[in-house]
């Protein structure tokens, strides 16, 4: 069974998104194994936080992002200047490292700052949920619902139509 990694900087904060994840990662156990790592945001004050301090906090985060990702993994960077990915691409995607037999992958979404560049560099793939700016956390859900609806189109179901 293929195994996705969603690893994440921050906590879900309202019920609503960890609902909505929740019954993703539940409809998701029929296709993959699909683990959730929550990286702690690193701390910036409130205020004041300069291009110094927000670079040092990326760097900090960075590093634990590249420690969480499992040995071998395609990593996937959510990110601004990403490419733009359709459902079927998503598809072709998920398909394509499963029928290589290195299926793991990890999509990695950064804090309200963005990601460290040091995770940019080790990138397999730079991808963008599009051209909107999303909270991190709705990134969440939405990226769980599309990995979901790249499942069922890999599966030939109904539900991507």
């Amino acid at each position: 069974m293929q195994h996705i990694d969603l690893i994440c900087i921050g906590r879900l904060s309202a019920r609503w998104y960890a609902e909505a994840v929740a019954e993703y990662q539940k409809r998701l156990a029929a296709f993959c194994d699909l683990r959730i790592v929550e990286l702690p945001e690193a701390p910036l004050p409130e205020k004041s936080a300069g291009p110094a301090l927000i670079e040092k906090a990326l760097a900090q985060e960075g590093a634990a992002i590249l420690r969480a990702r499992r040995r071998g993994a395609f990593l996937a960077a959510l990110c601004v200047e990403g490419k733009p990915v359709s459902s079927e691409e998503l598809a072709a995607l998920l398909k394509d490292r499963a029928v290589q037999g290195a299926g793991d992958i990890a999509f990695v979404i950064g804090s309200s700052h963005g990601l460290a560049e040091s995770v940019k560099r080790a990138a397999d793939a730079k991808l963008s949920l599009g051209r909107i700016t999303l909270p991190h956390q709705l990134a969440r859900v939405v990226l769980c619902e599309q990995i979901y609806r790249a499942c069922t189109i890999n599966a030939g179901m109904k539900y991507h139509k």
